[in-house]
């Protein structure tokens, strides 16, 4: 396994040497890159002398090759930031590339870790979080920091977690436990219309769907996402294929079924849908807008299901009462394999948040899960799907 380590400019620079070490020891082989500010804490000659590679620092110097951000990014079957301060983390998120170091990281198709290290303010700040939130919804895997004494003399979060969990987590990767499993993903609302200005909807943000299927292409899986209106960025290694309604999402699922291994149907379909959609917009005058006359759309969970096309089908419920007894009866109604339910009148669970409390349900029972982040969801999901399904590995 290729590695490309990436060096930013912080005290737990140190650190660096060791995970390149423990890579090492696992058979990886591994190149580093390092922002100027790194060279500060550890010097180039540390990691040469371990990797027998110059270290990239320059885009315009670097012996191994005249172009050396794009032959690394090509290189990498992984790429590690470790340790990652607050700014290249905010470059990363926003796709600045104005050194070495970034330019690679924008220019590989590999899975991309970060393991962040910094001041507790600096970690907790709400544009770091958003820069965290940013980088998962496309993909990339986040080493969390631990809490612990800070260089600064701070006590907190932003501990550059151990060595031992960042050589895991690149390790993790290689290892690649959906790799050959093809996955289809439905995410976000659908818009029913009712003229060709109105429709109906609802409050998905399509975030929960983005997170399963950017957790399954960082597993290995070709992952097909059906999505409907968002204004999300399609997650790294995902294919997404745009619908608007609920008979596009049908047509668009049913069609691509016989392909897929598993099915994660995470969408917020609309269960109605104007009866005779107007082609011109309505006025007040026509009267038609007070009476819309609604009919149901078709139940594309059930269907998919119903199918056997698909070896293994996972459902969402997003209810407001009665939480398990309605996920117990849609998982029985539905004939799905899994069931992820979640009470969206909560405040940590409701539509649009980054974060879930959710309950998995099945035929053996049903298991709640703490409030996480939307990815840290989306991995327990696959944990269980890979358990069914009898692979091995788990969340990086």
């Amino acid at each position: 396994m290729n590695v490309v380590l990436g060096v930013t400019g912080c005290i737990a620079a140190y650190k660096a040497a060791e995970v390149c070490r423990g890579l090492q020891k696992a058979g990886c082989e591994v190149r580093v890159a390092m922002t100027e500010a790194a060279t500060r804490f550890v010097g180039t000659a540390t990691f040469e002398g371990l990797t027998s590679v110059p270290v990239a620092r320059n885009v315009f110097d670097w012996p191994p090759s005249p172009i050396p951000h794009i032959d690394l990014g090509e290189w990498a079957d992984a790429f590690l930031v470790c340790p990652c301060t607050a700014d290249v983390l905010a470059k990363l998120a926003c796709g600045i590339a104005d050194d070495c170091l970034t330019s690679a990281a924008l220019a590989t198709t590999a899975p991309v870790l970060v393991a962040p290290a910094m001041n507790v303010h600096m970690w907790q700040n709400p544009a770091t979080q958003a820069n965290v939130a940013t980088l998962r919804s496309r993909g990339a895997g986040v080493v969390m920091p631990v809490s612990g004494r800070l260089a600064c003399g701070d006590v907190g979060e932003g501990k550059l977690a151990p060595v031992d969990d960042v050589v895991a987590a690149v390790l993790a990767l290689r290892d690649r436990p959906l790799a050959g499993t093809r996955v289809l993903v439905t995410a976000g609302p659908t818009h029913e219309a009712i003229d060709p200005v109105r429709y109906i909807a609802n409050a998905s943000s399509g975030k929960m769907g983005y997170a399963v299927a950017a957790e399954a292409a960082r597993r290995g899986a070709e992952v097909c996402l059906v999505s409907g209106p968002t204004s999300l960025p399609c997650p790294a290694g995902v294919t997404r294929v745009d619908v608007v309604s609920a008979a596009d999402m049908r047509d668009a699922v049913m069609a691509r079924a016989p392909w897929a291994d598993v099915a994660v149907c995470a969408a917020a379909v609309a269960d109605y849908t104007p009866a005779a959609p107007a082609d011109h917009k309505l006025k007040k005058a026509e009267g038609r807008l007070g009476s819309v006359e609604l009919v149901e759309t078709a139940d594309i969970l059930a269907g998919l299901a119903a199918s056997g096309e698909v070896g293994y089908v996972v459902g969402f419920a997003a209810e407001t009462r009665d939480l398990l007894d309605n996920a117990r009866a849609k998982l029985a109604s539905k004939g799905v394999d899994l069931l992820v339910a979640n009470d969206v009148s909560r405040p940590d669970s409701a539509f649009g948040s980054d974060t879930d409390h959710v309950w998995l349900v099945d035929d053996a029972g049903a298991e709640e899960l703490d409030t996480l982040t939307k990815a840290e969801v989306a991995a327990a999901i696959w944990d269980r799907v890979q358990a069914d399904l009898g692979r091995e590995g788990g969340a990086a």
